[in-house]
C-alpha cells in the first residue's frame, strides 16, 4: 500500500521556510542593531503635536553688484559651458533644452521664454525681472531661491565665480540694465 506524502513535503517546506525567514531576522537584527522610534509617527486621538522651530534664517548673500565691476567675462563663459550648457543655450534664438534658453537673461521676466514648461515657483515670479541680485541668489542655490523649481542645480558658493558667471550672462543679455 503506497501512502501519498506530498500534502506533508508541502507543508514541511512552508514551516522550514518561515523557521529560516524567522532565525534569519533574529540574526541580522542581532548584527545590525535597529533604531527604533521613540515615539509613534503617527497619533491617533490625543493631542496634536506642537509645531516644529522655525529654521534658522539663511546666511545673506554679499551683494554682487560691486564685484561685477571687476568680474571675468571670459571665465564666466567658460563656468557656463562647464556647469550649465547641458542644460541652457546661451545663443540669441537658441533652444530650448531640459532648461531655458539663457540669452538676453539679464533684465528678463522670471518665466520668460514662451512655451517652456517652467515650475509654478518660478511662474509665481513670472512678472519679477531677474536682477543681478536675483540671479546671484538663485546661481548660490536655486532651491533656497525657489523652494519647489525642479533645477538640479546644487548652486555656486564661489562669489567670485558667480560675479564672473553673471558678467557673462549680462554680456549676452542685450536689454540688461547697468549694474
Amino acid at each position: 500500500m503506497a501512502t501519498n506524502l506530498e500534502g506533508n513535503k508541502i507543508i514541511a517546506a512552508v514551516l522550514t521556510a518561515g523557521v529560516t525567514f524567522g532565525v534569519a531576522g533574529f540574526i541580522g537584527s542581532m548584527l545590525v542593531h535597529p533604531t527604533r522610534p521613540h515615539h509613534a509617527a503617527i497619533a491617533v486621538g490625543g493631542e496634536a503635536a506642537a509645531p516644529a522651530a522655525a529654521a534658522p534664517a539663511a546666511p545673506a548673500l554679499d551683494p554682487i553688484a560691486p564685484l561685477l565691476a571687476a568680474a571675468n567675462v571670459q571665465n564666466g563663459q567658460q563656468i557656463a559651458q562647464r556647469q550649465c550648457a547641458s542644460c541652457h543655450s546661451f545663443n540669441d534664438g537658441g533652444r530650448t533644452g531640459v532648461g531655458p534658453n539663457l540669452y538676453g537673461i539679464v533684465g528678463a521676466k522670471h518665466a520668460h521664454v514662451d512655451g517652456f514648461n517652467y515650475s509654478a515657483a518660478l511662474r509665481a515670479m513670472a512678472d519679477k525681472p531677474w536682477t543681478y541680485e536675483d540671479l546671484n541668489a538663485w546661481l548660490h542655490s536655486p532651491r533656497a531661491y525657489a523652494a519647489g523649481n525642479r533645477m538640479s542645480y546644487a548652486g555656486l558658493a564661489n562669489t567670485a565665480q558667480r560675479a564672473d558667471l553673471i558678467a557673462y550672462l549680462r554680456s549676452i543679455s542685450p536689454n540688461a540694465p547697468a549694474p
